[in-house]
């Protein structure tokens, strides 16, 4: 077990949260004459689905130290019909996922790329959400990173505690549920990462907002997807995202932002004329920890 993700717990609560969230329809189960007191799927009906003894699921969502084989993560996910993400969660918690190959790319290439990408706007993260790199169109458009102590460079971070980004993004709530369910599949298939975890405790002890949506245990990798903002100077606008990982390396995520629409694109193109003075800033160094 982890020192810092209690993985009984985490797995006890994951699964019961997800049969919860089934109804018997969901899963082709026929109606029960037996009125259920709570909603969801019986423990013996996820049993049944999965292939299991009922004592089996009872000890899992009572959180008894058992460790699933593979095999039986492989039922489970099918029983609650887990997405491709909450699946990997699952064997992220218990320990059973496997790392790819490593690849060639270096942090230094990456942030050179950064820079190449303009002028679309793109940034360098790591699995924290810190951010390492920038080009002159990112920071326009969203922050002058530079500006900001090298610890506070934390996509999260800012999205939830900055006030700048109170009003920035259209649909808040959205937002940030979508940066938690990715920042949730980060903290399970990293356990032992003790700054990732500092960063969970800290942002739910310093805003409700994330404690409350941290507990809906949403996970969802968001590779690709639409943001609707808000900019003080140029207006609205939304941008449609890209994340790239480097082949093998799941420490590093290339994130590029394209206008969604034509007055987007007008409005991109203003804050890229307006970065011609802006130094670009490569490789940061992590924060501490």
């Amino acid at each position: 077990m982890s020192a810092n993700v209690d993985v009984t717990h985490e797995l006890a609560v994951f699964l019961r949260d997800r049969r919860k969230r089934l109804a018997p329809e969901e899963v082709d189960l026929p109606a029960s004459r037996r009125p259920r007191r709570t909603p969801g799927l019986r423990r013996e009906e996820v049993a049944e689905l999965a292939g299991v003894s009922v004592d089996y699921v009872i000890r899992l969502e009572q959180g008894r130290g058992l460790r699933p084989s593979p095999e039986v993560l492989d039922a489970l996910a099918r029983a609650l019909r887990l997405s491709d993400d909450e699946h990997a969660y699952l064997f992220d918690l218990v320990g059973h996922r496997t790392t790819g190959r490593r690849g060639n790319v270096t942090a230094d290439s990456l942030a050179h790329l950064v820079r190449a990408m303009s002028p679309l706007p793109a940034m360098l993260v790591d699995r924290r959400f810190d951010i390492l790199a920038w080009n002159p169109e990112m920071a326009e458009l969203m922050l002058r990173f530079d500006r900001l102590p090298p610890e506070q460079r934390n996509t999260m971070t800012l999205c939830v505690l900055h006030p700048a980004y109170r009003d920035f993004y259209r649909h808040r709530e959205q937002t940030i549920r979508e940066g938690i369910a990715d920042l949730r599949a980060a903290w399970a298939a990293h356990p032992d990462d003790t700054a990732l975890s500092d960063l969970v405790r800290t942002l739910r002890s310093e805003s409700e907002e994330f404690a409350r949506l941290w507990e809906r245990r949403d996970v969802k990798v968001n590779g690709h997807g639409l943001k609707a903002l808000l900019h003080p100077d140029v207006g609205p606008l939304t941008i449609e995202f890209d994340v790239l990982t480097p082949l093998g390396d799941t420490a590093h995520r290339l994130v590029v932002y394209r206008p969604a629409d034509v007055p987007s694109k007008k409005a991109l193109d203003l804050i890229a004329r307006r970065t011609e003075s802006l130094p670009l800033r490569a490789m940061e160094s992590t924060p501490a920890g």
